[in-house]
């Protein structure tokens, strides 16, 4: 029969052994060392200069002084020295200093597994409850990648249901971004916490962007809102084909174009400008006439006012101006418009009273210019 036991190497009361009590006292001492076993802390290096009775440390792997020689061992002060027991895999330490139990694997002190998977709560730094099973009570928190990169799930049951991140300020909600009652994409702020503005929404189908932060329409002009596409101006769609829809701009703001009828310039606002220059023919010994297609229609007749006077090489140096209303074929000074209408004009350049008539094959050059409305 062995001396000791196996596991706590406790002394054994031997037949016919005197002073039994001895062997007895030394196994009760090395009981109340191991026995809830605490340590005053982990990996001591260097013995305290003043120890109290019964105090032990787990030993360190280079350990000096008194225990030097003794790596990993369990030094414990009986009052008068230092006596060193061996752990053993598997026993348990609880570390004063640390604050934390251990268990000693045959090689170091390490925590003990706990189990990871389906905890009731999660608190770090802080208490986890019953709705925020996972707390963190930190300066930062870090998720980082392993080998590629990272996603954050936010996950909810169904679409009428809430999957977004809260933001608060001294536990009152500011700001809440995500999917709240719906799979749109959006951004809400508060005051209170109680009444909230949702200022950003992104169509989940579309991608198209809504709310208080964006225009309501063609004429809001709202400080701090941000311009739809669509709504305003800017380098993209500032020159390019212009439009309406039931008198509201849907294209550019300014178009311009020319073909052989003369050029034209159309404002976003309904305004437009043709101008072209062009010969008119002999017509009788009184007038050269001629008609001028406008290169862009007008509205409806009688939109447009057009003007036009002649140029330097012309006999008549002079102009006028009419609407719509169609002029006798009188002798009259300078140039003047006949009927006409949305698409079109009769221009003609009368003979001053006294002057030599128009003969046959003569032309006159004129610069026509007409202002009105293309809607």
């Amino acid at each position: 029969m062995p001396d000791t036991s196996p596991i706590l190497d406790l002394p054994f009361l031997l037949p016919a052994q005197a002073q039994k009590h001895v062997t007895h006292n030394a196994a009760l001492e090395r009981l109340d060392r191991l026995v809830q076993l605490r340590v005053g802390r982990f990996d001591a290096q260097v013995p305290p200069p003043a120890p109290a009775p019964g105090e032990m440390h787990a030993l360190g792997p280079a350990p000096t002084g008194a225990w030097a020689g003794q790596a990993h061992a369990l030094a414990a002060w009986d009052g008068t020295a230092w006596a060193f027991l061996a752990p053993q895999p598997g026993w348990r330490a609880w570390g004063i200093e640390e604050g934390a139990l251990r268990v000693w694997t045959g090689s170091a002190w390490t925590l003990p597994p706990a189990r990871n998977d389906d905890l009731a709560g999660l608190g770090i730094g802080t208490a986890a409850d019953a709705t925020n099973r996972l707390s963190v009570r930190a300066a930062a928190t870090l998720l980082s990648h392993e080998g590629a990169g990272h996603q954050l799930k936010v996950n909810k049951a169904g679409a009428a249901d809430t999957a977004a991140l809260l933001f608060q300020s001294a536990w009152t909600g500011h700001a809440e971004i995500g999917l709240a009652g719906d799979t749109d994409f959006s951004i809400k702020v508060s005051p209170d916490g109680a009444a909230w503005t949702e200022a950003l929404r992104l169509d989940a189908a579309t991608g198209r962007a809504s709310g208080a932060a964006v225009q309501a329409d063609p004429e809001d002009t709202t400080a701090g809102r941000l311009m739809r596409a669509d709504y305003g101006y800017s380098p993209g769609n500032l020159l390019g084909p212009v439009g309406q829809a039931g008198g509201v701009p849907t294209g550019a703001a300014i178009e311009r174009g020319e073909n052989a009828n003369g050029t034209y310039l159309r404002l976003a606002d309904g305004t437009q400008i043709c101008w072209h220059e062009m010969i008119l023919p002999y017509s009788t010994a009184a007038k050269c006439e001629g008609s001028w297609t406008y290169p862009a229609a007008f509205a409806a007749a009688g939109n447009p006012v057009t003007t036009g006077s002649t140029s330097g090489d012309s006999p008549t140096p002079s102009s006028h101006t009419s609407g719509s209303t169609p002029l006798a074929a009188e002798v009259c000074p300078g140039v003047a418009f006949g009927a006409g209408g949305p698409a079109s004009v009769l221009c003609a350049v009368f003979r001053q009273a006294k002057a030599t008539d128009f003969q046959p094959g003569d032309a006159i050059r004129i610069t026509l210019a007409a202002f009105g409305r293309w809607y």
